[in-house]
């Protein structure tokens, strides 16, 4: 309140800036009492809407503020201007002759370390394309980078485009030419078109017919007329998840863009984009002199880059930070622990790594090693260093620059991991005091959605279906009992100090608060499991109960969000329903469970607040099923295979995915060219039939088709598991040479229409053995 009267008090006076601070002042003091608690739901959105319009008013104040002076910061110097207009008549060497270097650098603002990956993994694939569709000759092409630029450098590119010859083809000779061999109208307007005189047309022989053809010598234009035109094409479509805007002709990109470097061989490439020109200045690093570096020739740019320290190869940047940590790591005895998302976030958020150790006190270790790794990994980037898989009192950063005053950077980094392990230490201690289950009831000020209630709402639907679900899941009744208690706690962490601070830390601070609580290993270890596997690469549960309550708790998000009307679009996915339906495929398929999805998802249904549809319990089993298709198609399999197991039996992740490593089997044998089309010939001619015809073996006479009765009777009787693809095509096989005599000696379609109809209801009894297990007819070839 006091803060929020500050600034009202500044924007009456006229202060701006002062009350820009104020409001900064009570975003972080929001921030500290809602860490502790101290704020409730009803509240935070009171303060949100304060806090949104007080940001409003400052920023409103500050635009009339600027106007009333006339903008002055739009007012470049002289020397900018001069600039400007150099960069926009470059000078030139003169027209290039033989092949040489082309260099490319667009300049940015720190890009995230995402971004930074996709953007080059776009510039691999689309400067080769860019450069063959402009038909340049060139020689190897490397695409590199840092956080600050995007780096093309092509060897040996040409100076001008190759030269072409093109054919257009034009109308009939029949209709080009009259009886003298004069061309006619159409044949004048052809070669009008094409900008060639009558007498120019050729006739050719082409796609069995003659014609007259416009043969066209196009000439190649220069690297640097085309490269002018390309370039701001190419960076165009470069896309991110998420862009910014940041000047006048509203170019969107993930970070601003400051310069644009564009050289073949000494020649500068002139375009604009985005309010920039090109030219032949880059910038070193921030704060380190020159400021600019002015490039001659493409061969002096690493060279210029290096002298600042800058390691433009990403590949090389990841060596030198892993050589330089392990190497600080081993001078106190220690090892960094693999982590190679970390290393390759750490190379992209620098240009000129520089690794140093730092040191906290040991008394730190006493609090649970995730904590201390999650703070270090998550919030730092440091690297942890351990010794015999235990962690020792020390981090190693990677400075963006020089060694340079590195006693200072140390001791920076070290009161700030300080100050974040006193604040782990303290929301452990306090969460402690209290046992987990006393947690439960603060999840009530959690909302999961508005139309599914609390967490603590959530809670209690879980603990209902892990026992509707109990029978499906196979669990025992001890199971049984572990799994609800696990399910009454899994989410109880999540009001405490510790979890609300460390959100990543769900689930295993569950697990060590439900310990110190007293509850059972058993329970702790369901808590924790239930949200394996959290990625693709992660461990699953270990446990049965584990198993039930992941497994509940992700149908219940799914089923409820999609009857709430809240499925996942585009890249939007706000709740997570992909990873929740990837980790519910993905731990029925690893504990190879029998379980029939849309049983499963009726059942959840019954225990939502809310009335779910028919069509979105069905959008709900093919998000889910889509899920499993993207899953088995990455694993190498055809799409063909997948398609045909997932329509018959795509309810059941687990045998699913059996059946598609079967039938892969299947496909790939030296009979399967026999197998899939005798099966076809039986599916051809009876599935458009709409009726179902009853089979009468009495009314068989002819021997071929007995003969196929008894094969049908015999493959019926065999033994089979249910949507076992081997136990279907081991019956199917004896078949069919029955099948095959049975279609070369009788008419199937006879025009008795008793005897047509029964013959229909034996080869429908022969298509339905498929069932439940593939449809044949999605398969290649069929």
């Amino acid at each position: 309140a006091l803060y929020m009267a500050e600034a009202e008090t500044c924007l009456a006076e006229g202060q701006v800036l002062p009350a820009h601070d104020y409001a900064l002042k009570c975003s972080q003091t929001f921030n500290l009492l809602d860490t502790r608690g101290a704020i409730g739901v009803t509240e935070r959105a009171d303060f949100f809407r304060k806090m949104r319009t007080l940001s409003r008013r400052v920023a409103q104040n500050y635009l009339e503020q600027r106007q009333s002076l006339g903008f002055p910061w739009l007012e470049r110097d002289a020397e900018e201007k001069e600039q400007e207009k150099a960069n926009k008549h470059p000078a030139s060497a003169g027209i290039l002759t033989s092949s040489a270097p082309l260099l490319v650098e667009i300049g940015t603002e720190e890009l995230p370390s995402k971004d930074l990956d996709n953007a080059l993994d776009q510039l691999r694939q689309r400067v080769p394309a860019m450069l063959n569709e402009l038909r340049l000759e060139h020689g190897n092409i490397k695409v590199l980078g840092t956080p600050r630029r995007l780096v093309i450098m092509v060897e040996e590119l040409a100076p001008r485009q190759e030269d072409i010859e093109k054919v257009v083809k034009g109308p009939p000779a029949s209709r080009a030419f009259d009886e003298k061999g004069n061309p006619t109208k159409a044949a004048q307007g052809f070669a009008r078109s094409k900008g060639i005189s009558p007498s120019e047309l050729e006739t050719r022989e082409i796609d069995g017919g003659t014609y007259v053809v416009a043969v066209i010598q196009e000439q190649g234009q220069s690297s640097l007329e085309v490269l002018a035109q390309a370039l701001p094409e190419l960076i165009a479509k470069i896309q991110f998840g998420k862009t910014m805007r940041w000047e006048s002709t509203g170019t969107s990109f993930s970070r601003p863009i400051r310069w644009l470097l564009a050289m073949h061989g000494t020649q500068i490439i002139p375009f604009q984009y985005a309010g920039l020109q090109s030219s032949n200045v880059t910038y070193g690093m921030r704060f380190y002199l020159p400021e600019k570096l002015e490039i001659h020739k493409p061969e002096e740019y690493i060279p210029a880059l290096k002298s600042q320290g800058i390691i433009l190869d990403p590949d090389e940047r990841r060596q030198r930070i892993s050589a330089q940590i392990q190497a600080l790591a081993e001078e106190v005895g220690g090892e960094i622990p693999s982590d190679p998302d970390l290393l390759n976030e750490v190379t992209n958020l620098v240009e000129a790594p520089t690794a140093l150790r730092g040191e906290f006190e040991a008394e730190y270790l006493e609090l649970p090693r995730y904590v201390l790794t999650s703070v270090m990994k998550k919030h730092q980037r440091y690297f942890p260093i351990e010794k015999n898989g235990k962690l020792l009192p020390y981090f190693i950063t990677v400075r963006n620059g020089d060694d340079q005053h590195l006693d200072i950077v140390r001791q920076g980094n070290a009161d700030v991991i300080r100050a974040r392990f006193a604040d782990a230490a303290y929301f452990v201690r306090e969460d402690i005091k209290k046992p987990l289950e006393s947690y439960v009831p603060k999840l009530d000020k959690l909302t999961f959605h508005a139309k599914l209630g609390s967490m603590l709402d959530k809670t209690k639907r879980l603990e209902k279906l892990v026992h509707a679900l109990a029978e499906q899941l196979h669990l025992s009744a001890e199971e049984e009992k572990t799994a609800a208690r696990a399910a009454y706690l899994c989410k109880a962490d999540l009001a405490t100090q510790m979890v609300i601070e460390m959100t990543s830390l769900q689930g295993l601070m569950g697990r060590d608060y439900a310990l110190k609580s007293g509850e059972s290993e058993e329970v702790a270890t369901a808590i924790f499991e239930h949200y394996l596997p959290r990625s693709a690469n992660d461990s699953y549960p270990e446990s049965r109960p584990g198993l039930a309550v992941g497994i509940a708790d992700r149908l219940d998000s799914l089923v409820g969000l999609f009857a709430a009307g809240v499925a996942p679009t585009g890249n939007k996915d706000p709740f997570a329903q992909r990873r929740s339906a990837m980790g519910l495929v993905l731990n029925l398929i690893h504990w190879n469970l029998d379980f029939d999805l849309r049983k499963a998802i009726e059942t959840t249904a019954t225990f939502l607040p809310l009335e779910a549809s028919e069509e979105s319990k069905s959008a709900c089993l093919t998000f889910i099923t889509e899920r499993l298709r993207n899953i088995l198609l990455e694993e190498g399999n055809k799409h063909d295979v997948v398609d045909a197991v997932l329509a018959a039996q795509g309810h059941n992740p687990a045998r699913a995915a059996a059946a598609v490593k079967a039938l892969s089997a299947w496909v790939k044998r030296d009979d399967w060219e026999k197998i899939l089309p005798e099966y076809a010939r039986c599916v051809r001619i009876t599935r458009d039939l709409e009726k179902q015809y009853y089979l009468d073996a009495d009314l068989l006479h002819d021997e071929a088709e007995k003969k196929l009765y008894q094969a049908l009777v015999t493959a019926a009787k065999t033994p089979r598991e249910e949507g076992s693809v081997d136990d279907f095509l081991n019956a199917f096989l004896p078949m069919i040479p029955s099948i095959t005599q049975f279609f070369d000696e009788v008419l199937v379609m006879t025009e008795d229409q008793t005897a047509r109809e029964n013959r229909l209801a034996l080869l429908q009894r022969i298509v339905s053995l498929a069932e439940g297990v593939a449809d044949m007819s999605l398969l290649e070839g069929f």
